[in-house]
């Protein structure tokens, strides 16, 4: 009696931990594309991104008088070709783009931490958002402008 309670009792255990090992195996060998939900879930993220630019007195003047709609498609496009996805980024370059900013450090920090928030918010795994960060590091310099 005692083993069929034991049985009872840990076999949805083992069911369920098993099941939530598929889903994290899943994950992992998901593209990153797939993992960021595609360009719909690319654009969630960017159009929630956006409202906290707003909303970030640290960079918020930087963004003024942007075409939102021209720069969401952009950014859309460039984490999606950059995440692995069918996209083709057409924007500027990033040198050009950024060359009159004088973008700071705290403000580039900024930035990159309400793109954490608002992939956050979108229920990315953290290990997506650091693959995704990591794809992006390599154009601070032109961002920069250094």
């Amino acid at each position: 009696m005692k083993h069929s309670v034991i049985i009872m009792v840990l076999l949805p255990l083992l069911v369920l931990t098993g099941c939530q090992s598929m889903v994290e195996s899943n994950q992992q060998n998901a593209s990153l594309y797939q993992q960021l939900g595609e360009r719909s879930g690319i654009a969630d993220i960017v159009e929630d991104l956006l409202y906290r630019i707003v909303e970030d007195e640290r960079i918020n003047d930087q963004f003024r008088g942007i075409d939102v709609r021209q720069f969401h498609t952009n950014l859309t496009d460039q984490l999606c070709e950059l995440s692995g996805g069918p996209c083709t980024y057409s924007g500027r370059g990033m040198r050009e783009s950024h060359a009159d900013m004088n973008v700071t450090d705290t403000q580039f920090n900024a930035l990159a931490e309400n793109l954490i928030l608002a992939m956050e918010e979108n229920g990315i795994p953290t290990g997506a958002q650091n693959r995704l960060i990591k794809k992006l590091v390599p154009l601070y310099p032109q961002i920069r402008n250094l």
